[in-house]
């Protein structure tokens, strides 16, 4: 019965051991905000750049996030991210790719 008698430490919205985690929540933030991104501009055709490039950055910082995260929320966070972050991909890969119209 350790743990019922231990202190609680600082609770914090990201780790949930009540360590810091800088790299992994700035990566999280990234991944989110680029999922975002690509999934908003994913519904203009128009915006095909847009969204595939930053549909494709998002998925390796998630990519790399999920490999290094400690924390299930972390995780989470992460997942969604990546989920959006592919979905404005493919999107954008089906409206006209990373270079469509740039190169002819």
């Amino acid at each position: 019965m350790a743990q019922a008698t231990r202190p609680q430490s600082s609770v914090s919205l990201f780790a949930t051991d009540g360590k810091p985690h800088p790299l992994q929540d700035t990566l999280m933030a990234v991944t989110v905000v680029l999922g975002a991104l690509a999934f908003v501009s994913a519904m203009f055709d128009s915006l095909h750049l847009l969204s595939s490039w930053s549909g494709l950055v998002g998925i390796l910082t998630g990519a790399y996030g999920q490999f290094i995260s400690v924390t299930t929320r972390e995780r989470f966070a992460l997942i969604l991210g990546l989920g959006a972050s592919a979905f404005g991909f493919f999107l954008g890969m089906a409206h006209g790719g990373l270079f469509g119209g740039l190169l002819g």
